[in-house]
């Protein structure tokens, strides 16, 4: 009995050792990072495509580069609240290097290592492209600093244990494309801008019970996580808009019967209408090019 009682035991603490293993952080190759600098310019195009400011900027204020953080997003996980990412050296990513920001945007990992919550859409900008990382982190750094101390998200046990989101990462967090490669320049940078740099599958696809996103439903639309209506589907099926009507619709906020987006969405049209048009149409183009139902499997 002493000996399957300890064997007992040494399993478990070898499958303890190795959860803690498959769950550490991963972070980016240094060689992707060797060598690249930043252009602010490019960056800031970047930075608007990508949405910084939606989620960054403090609530309620007039400035939208101030990215003070603060803003508070519900789910069934508990309140996760938006940090400040201004150039503040101690409130902001100011003492951040390169290596770091980098790993935090693509990976979710904080420079002390720790894994950060997925409500950050590090699994959609994983896509980006170093260039692109390299470009933002320079276009950052030229914003306002900001001293507002960052506010704690509101989670209850156990999704206040940070070690659990490297399981929730080997599960969920793929580092691929959703739609198969798309063979012409256009669809490319449509698949680009919608699936990394936009990240439109964070609201617009539906998740499983654990909160990864349902990559065989892409787009298909989803419950709004503030439990009030869902979110539309994207997929042909479900929106029948022409390419033409999606891009002006990206462009000024209103749809072909003259409704006009409301809620989160009005500044994701901000975002889209202060990138050239060519973007907007190349948006367009690859969700007419999504099979019905967004089944990609």
């Amino acid at each position: 009995m002493r000996r399957l009682l300890a064997g007992v035991a040494l399993a478990g603490v070898a499958l303890a050792g190795a959860g803690w293993v498959l769950t550490a952080p991963d972070p980016v190759p240094e060689e992707l990072l060797a060598g690249l600098s930043g252009d602010a310019a490019r960056g800031e195009a970047v930075f608007t495509a990508a949405g910084c400011a939606s989620c960054h900027h403090a609530p309620d204020s007039e400035d939208r580069l101030v990215l003070a953080g603060g803003q508070s997003f519900p789910s069934d996980f508990g309140t996760f609240r938006a940090p400040n990412i201004s150039p503040d050296p101690d409130h902001g990513i100011g003492g951040w290097s390169f290596a770091q920001f980098a790993n935090a945007v693509t990976r979710g990992i904080s420079p002390e290592g720790q894994h950060l919550y997925p409500a950050f859409p590090y699994t959609a900008y994983a896509q980006m492209a170093p260039q692109d990382l390299a470009d933002l982190w320079a276009y950052m750094a030229t914003l306002p600093a900001d001293a507002t101390p960052n506010q704690p998200h509101d989670l209850p046990f156990p999704f206040s244990l940070r070690r659990g989101v490297g399981v929730w990462k080997l599960l969920y967090a793929d580092r691929g494309f959703v739609l198969p490669d798309p063979g012409t320049p256009d669809l490319t940078r449509g698949r680009y801008l919608a699936e990394a740099l936009a990240h439109c599958g964070e609201c617009h696809s539906p998740r499983t019970a654990l909160g990864g996103l349902d990559r065989s439903a892409w787009l298909t639309g989803a419950p709004d996580p503030s439990g009030r209506g869902t979110i539309p589907g994207l997929t042909p099926d479900q929106l029948d808009w022409s390419a033409e009507d999606i891009a002006y619709y990206l462009e000024s906020g209103f749809t072909p019967d003259y409704d006009s987006a409301g809620g989160h969405m009005v500044e994701v049209i901000t975002n889209f209408a202060a990138l050239p048009a060519e973007d907007r149409a190349a948006v367009a183009a690859y969700l007419k090019a999504l099979p019905e139902g967004g089944r990609l499997d």
